[in-house]
């Protein structure tokens, strides 16, 4: 057996998330599919970070186990080939047996865009978050630098979360604008289910100026999702980047 590694980029805009559920369309699903034409035999993918409906992803990285021997070279453009439209590999490589998509990972980036003008888009639609009232980028910005660190983030996770714990480092969080889109970049070592949809839904309140800046600091200490925001909508989040340490000579997804 093998084990082969691989870039993933989706519109998640006609997916029921990554995770395969057996009666509705998934990128699990359809990612094995396609491969297993490739290998000429079933097989299983894991991924780095699994999305949610509608959720996207430019740097998705997964993994999957196989006893047919291919260069690369065809098991990009033989998957690709039996791939619909809006799922296309970027990347492949033979890895080590000790490589984990989801395990060694040792970050993850999320973008969240957002359309900003009083009109809706025919051409974002589903891949942006229309808010037409004006937002205060600068604002965002300043509020969102409290949740830079170590912290117990249980106020900014989803009340189904299955995390054994919900203690996460954010190393970097971005709100930029550029014309009519602004943008929240994060950079942490894990997520937590809809963390950074939540964090996005504060953000977006303290822009609109229905809240103070100090809001996301408060919501941060009272440890409970309760008393959080509202979850932002999945069009606007993409899946950009996962780190991995450099003895596994994966591709730079910058």
């Amino acid at each position: 057996m093998m084990r082969i590694a691989l870039g993933v980029e989706y519109d998640g805009t006609a997916f029921h998330g990554w995770q395969f559920q057996g009666d509705v369309r998934s990128v699990q699903e359809t990612l094995q599919g396609a491969l297993g034409k490739v290998a000429d035999h079933t097989l299983t993918v894991h991924c780095a970070g699994r999305t949610d409906t509608g959720v996207h992803a430019t740097g998705q990285v997964v993994h999957f186990d196989t006893s047919a021997r291919r260069p690369p070279r065809s098991w990009l453009l033989g998957a690709n080939v039996n791939l619909p439209d809006d799922v296309n590999l970027l990347w492949v490589r033979e890895v080590a047996d000790d490589f984990h998509a989801r395990f060694c990972a040792i970050g993850r980036h999320y973008r969240y865009l957002i359309l900003n003008r009083p009109t809706r888009s025919a051409l974002w639609r589903g891949r942006a978050t229309w808010i037409h009232q004006p937002l205060d980028e600068q604002a965002m910005q300043r509020a969102a630098q409290a949740l830079v660190g170590t912290h117990d983030f249980s106020s900014y996770r989803a009340l189904a979360c299955q995390a054994k714990h919900p203690r996460r480092t954010i190393h970097r969080i971005q709100v930029s604008r550029q014309g009519d889109r602004v943008t929240i970049e994060v950079h942490a070592n894990a997520f937590l289910h809809h963390m950074v949809r939540n964090i996005a839904g504060v953000l977006l309140a303290i822009g609109k100026g229905d809240r103070d800046e100090g809001w996301a600091r408060e919501i941060l200490e009272l440890r409970d999702r309760t008393r959080g925001g509202v979850t932002a909508p999945p069009q606007g989040l993409y899946l950009t980047r996962v780190d991995y340490p450099r003895k596994f000579s994966l591709p730079d997804m910058a």
